[in-house]
């Protein structure tokens, strides 16, 4: 049933590269929790960690499944570090929310009001779609290259992403962090 949470403990990760934000974690749903969302895509879910709730937006692992990136603040309140064994649980929102357009394609649709009228026409879901393509590109050329298509596809009335696999798991362009142990692996 696509609304009953899902229930499971899994390993906080340490990434490899962790960038230079605050420390995070992250975790890898096990399939059976990820069969109980609506897609294999980004979604968002509300859930606890050690019984601490939040709402996040679950990212594709290119395995059928998603992973969560776990900031500071709720490992702090959930009074856990990565090595540390943690019970989740997790369950699609009712709505997806609006997500953040990024500044350079919000631009592009703003300077094109065929692709605006168009943009503001798709459901939310679509939008997630359009805009996790863009995001997705390794490189800036290929990111502008993107947006470029983007305007142009929503101007000719396309109102979903194609030749996209938001899940990963054909193009295999998505997967979750690689783990700090893994590294020197891989």
């Amino acid at each position: 049933m696509p609304n009953q949470p899902a229930h499971f403990e899994t390993k906080l990760i340490r990434p490899a590269k962790p960038g230079d934000d605050e420390p995070w974690a992250f975790l890898v749903l096990p399939k059976s929790a990820s069969e109980k969302l609506p897609r294999r895509g980004r979604t968002t879910v509300q859930g606890t960690l050690n019984g601490q709730p939040f709402q996040a937006t679950l990212e594709p692992d290119g395995q059928k499944s998603h992973w969560l990136k776990v900031d500071k603040a709720l490992l702090d309140a959930a009074g856990a570090e990565p090595g540390d064994r943690v019970a989740v649980e997790v369950s699609p929102v009712e709505a997806e929310p609006e997500p953040a357009v990024p500044d350079d394609l919000a631009e592009a649709l703003e300077a094109d009001p065929e692709a605006q009228a168009v943009w503001d026409a798709t459901t939310t879901i679509a939008r997630v779609d359009w805009i996790h393509w863009v995001e997705s590109a390794k490189q800036a050329k290929t990111r502008a290259s993107r947006i470029d298509g983007a305007r142009d596809m929503l101007a000719s009335g396309k109102k979903r992403v194609c030749c996209f696999d938001p899940s990963g798991f054909y193009s295999k362009a998505l997967s979750a962090p690689k783990a700090a142990d893994e590294q020197a692996n891989g």
